[in-house]
């Protein structure tokens, strides 16, 4: 590699640096402590350790795109514990190459020249090309916690100009998250707006974006934290965390799509779900007493809409004590349950982390006595109110206890339960919102107190969550959903985005919240479809259903007290087009089946917005509303009420209009014309998108013959198929197959598709029906294997359509 000078990087001593960087205990005048002079270095391990006068720097490389930095104050550093980083992530064998300069050190990768300043220890990062990627403002330093002791933990970078900032998870706003400010503090914020903040989840994961380059920043800090994007000053992005150690990832792209990939597979990928879980779910707080659940089922399957999960919300318990039945309202819950599956139901139930104080209930019996109840600073147990009135809370932070929790899921397992739904897990409460600050936390050998645990908690609920159900499923994979989160959640749970409301801005801000989780490591997301809180009219829940079908996670869910949310609810004309937008959900499960293996594989994510498909195109920087599903699937929801038409972009490809077969191409606005029983929706020109027939619930039916839709390309684009049993672990064992489809365009008009396969799994279909659009007549010849199937196949309303051995390994359409 060539060598490559230091320098040193300015500092502007004068700069203000307001309070409002730091918490509400603080004001500006407050002294800042800086990392000083270098004075020695050191190598331990994979780490290269630079001391300076006031701090130290650990610079360690993960990845030749990854590259991990924590600063210890006075030369000392905390424990490198992390609740967030995947156990399992192995990254693949990195050259570097270090070097000291005269006036900094330099570490060299296959991808990155990292520079750090002698004088000050500041940092700059650039490409192989010399171009600034991310560089120190005021750099790193801290000041003194007034009233909590320990430290308040600040970096700050040059913003740099036209630079966009994405991420942070299910983040109200904009999608652009320039000229803002986020705090993270897990919160249950019933019926939040636009301008809340903050919100349920805790990701501190950005992605940002300037001169056509990419980068991401993941702070690994579960206190308090907090972002500015240019807000206090429009010059400097900052970071910081009331607490702990400043511990951060710098991962470098070049694109968006390939920092968010990167960050999840550090994270942890997302194990595959049963396939239920990805079909239609229904819920309602509550659905009770039994006779109502039954009554539910028997309609949605005398109405034929399909359905594959009943969620029970809290008042299916024995006076909201978790882990038991009300006997009153479900007498015979193994029954009822058995009886729900023979008509194609799963049930999820709901399980809050707050355990009633009652001396005669078993679990707060086992809870007190295997220690697992969190306490305060004086030894007390932690007492506040949530449902069942005053309860205890296990301490999740503690292997033990999450042990424990896990044991608690026997009785639901075996009494039939497909799925947990984990909430009010931030942690919240009636008295406070949350655990006061005193209370003590083991944190897996780090006791901390409440301030540093809150953040967590509701990952580590989840994981216990999880890791109980897949003690008793047997073979079955277990489905958990989880309120609140920490980076890292997607190893345990989906997500939903919480109390919503029943309003067009909601129904978009779903829409920005999904998109941003995803590109957060966390593509397992949806939203209560028509609001939470609130009574939707038909138009509104109709669009939603439209959108919500493109999203992971498909759940209608509803404050009871606010009007029933069930599809049938709404006049005929909404109910038939609901009916239609569930069933095409069935009908495109296996191409969310396949997206969803491709992000658990590899990390990419399932919702893509334009910024992250068209990461150097301008016109994408603050486009909101449409988004990627997958490699293939363009989606643009109507947001507003009676339209029946609207603008969305399109960015460089060639584009099928899903309804009509109309060709669009890409990189401009077009309009777009959207009755209500049409959502906005493309297809990228030379995909492969599969289709299954209707059905009320996966597994219904057995698939005789699958559907593949071949739209005809213009340059080559490659689509895949992953198949397996759809729950169950034998595709760790390889009883799986991936089929590639290549499609070509070739001289003379000829349109070329190969398959190759990749597994020995056996499908129940032994036929495929080949549907091919874009072809303006019946073509000339059409050559499968070498042997001339034109007689064979038909035009259908200007789509031609074959039946394909599954076999095939090669058309050639002249």
């Amino acid at each position: 590699m060539e060598e490559i000078s230091g320098g040193t990087i300015p500092v502007d001593k004068s700069s203000d640096f307001s309070g409002n960087y730091i918490d509400n205990f603080k004001g500006k005048d407050a002294e800042e402590f800086y990392s000083g002079k270098y004075a020695s270095w050191e190598k331990k391990n994979d780490a290269f350790i630079i001391h300076g006068t006031g701090a130290s720097l650990e610079v360690t490389v993960v990845h030749q795109d990854i590259i991990k930095f924590r600063h210890g104050n006075d030369g000392y550093f905390e424990d490198d514990f992390s609740y967030a980083i995947d156990p399992a992530f192995e990254p693949s064998s990195t050259e570097y190459k270090f070097e000291e300069l005269k006036a900094s050190f330099l570490i060299k990768t296959a991808t990155l020249r990292c520079y750090i300043n002698k004088e000050n220890l500041s940092v700059k990062i650039t490409n192989l090309v010399g171009t600034v990627v991310f560089q120190d403002e005021k750099g790193y330093h801290w000041q003194d916690h007034k009233y909590h002791g320990g430290t308040i933990n600040i970096c700050t970078k040059v913003l740099h100009k036209g630079e966009k900032f994405y991420g942070l998870g299910d983040k109200t706003g904009k999608l652009n998250l320039i000229g803002t400010k986020r705090e993270l503090w897990g919160t249950d914020c019933y019926g939040y707006g636009n301008d809340t903040d903050p919100v349920y989840k805790n990701i501190p994961f950005y992605m940002g974006q300037h001169s056509q380059i990419g980068y991401g920043i993941f702070m690994d800090n579960t206190f308090r934290s907090f972002f500015d994007f240019g807000k206090e000053r429009d010059n400097a992005c900052s970071f910081w965390a009331q607490g702990g150690e400043m511990r951060y990832y710098f991962i470098y792209g070049p694109k968006l799509i390939d920092v968010a990939q990167k960050y999840t597979l550090l994270t942890g990928t997302a194990a595959l779900p049963p396939k239920w879980a990805l079909g239609y779910h229904q819920s309602k707080w509550s659905y009770y007493p039994e006779s109502v659940v039954r009554k539910l089922g028997e309609e949605f399957r005398s109405r034929k809409i399909p359905c594959d999960v009943i969620h029970l919300d809290i008042d299916y318990m024995d006076g909201f004590r978790c882990f038991t039945w009300d006997k009153q309202k479900f007498p015979k819950p193994t029954k009822m349950i058995a009886d729900l599956k023979k008509d194609g139901f799963k049930t999820v139930v709901i399980i809050d982390p707050g355990i009633k104080i009652d001396k005669k209930y078993k679990v707060y019996q086992q809870g007190r006595k295997g220690n697992h109840f969190c306490k305060r600073m004086d030894g007390a147990l932690l007492k506040a109110s949530v449902w069942p009135g005053p309860c205890h809370f296990p301490d999740f932070t503690r292997k033990l206890t999450r042990k424990w929790w896990g044991t608690l899921y026997e009785g639901l397992i075996h009494d039939g339960v497909d799925g947990v739904w984990n909430d009010m897990n931030e942690p919240a409460t009636f008295e406070d919102g949350t655990f006061p600050n005193d209370v003590r936390f083991d944190f897996d050998g780090h006791p901390c107190s409440h301030r540093k645990a809150h953040n967590v908690y509701g990952s580590l609920m989840a994981q216990a969550t999880c890791e109980g159900q897949q003690r008793y499923l047997d073979n079955k994979r277990a489905f958990t959903i989880t309120r609140s989160a920490y980076a890292g959640v997607q190893r345990y749970a989906s997500v939903w985005t919480g109390d919503n409301s029943a309003s067009w801005e909601q129904l978009k801000l779903a829409n920005i919240q999904c998109q941003r989780l995803s590109s957060s490591g966390i593509s397992f997301a949806g939203s209560d479809v028509g609001g939470f809180i609130g009574s939707p009219n038909g138009e509104l829940f109709t669009r939603w259903i439209q959108m919500a079908v493109f999203h992971p996670f498909f759940r209608t869910h509803s404050s009871g007290d606010h009007g029933d949310k069930e599809p049938w609810k709404f006049d005929a004309q909404y109910v038939d087009i609901v009916r239609q937008f569930i069933e095409m959900r069935y009908r495109i499960l296996p191409y969310i089946y396949t997206t969803f293996w491709q992000y658990s594989t590899s990390g990419i994510p399932m919702l893509r917005s334009l910024h992250m498909e068209a990461h150097i195109d301008p016109e994408t920087f603050y486009r909101e509303e449409e988004f990627m599903l997958g490699d293939h699937l363009l989606i643009c929801p109507i947001s507003e009420e009676k339209a029946v038409s609207r603008l969305m972009y399109l960015p460089k490809s060639h584009w099928y209009n899903y309804w009509t077969d109309a060709i669009e191409e890409g990189q401009r606005e077009i309009k777009v014309s959207a009755p209500l029983n049409q959502i906005p929706l493309f297809v990228r020109a030379g995909a492969m998108i599969p289709e299954q027939p209707t059905m009320q619930y996966v597994g219904e039916i057995i698939v005789e013959e699958l559907t593949l839709n071949f739209y005809k390309p213009f340059v080559e684009t490659i689509s895949k198929l992953y198949e397996d049993k759809g729950d169950g672990y034998e595709y760790k064992d390889g009883q799986c197959s991936v089929k590639t489809f290549v499609s070509t365009p070739s001289d003379m008009s000829k349109w070329k598709i190969k398959q190759s396969c990749e597994g020995q799994f056996d499908t129940e279909y032994h036929q495929y029906i080949g549907r091919f659009h874009g072809l303006d007549d019946k073509p000339n010849s059409i050559m499968v294997d070498g042997k001339e199937c034109l007689a064979d196949s038909e035009m259908v309303n200007g789509v031609l359509e074959l039946k394909l051995s599954i076999n095939f390994n090669e058309i050639l359409i002249n």
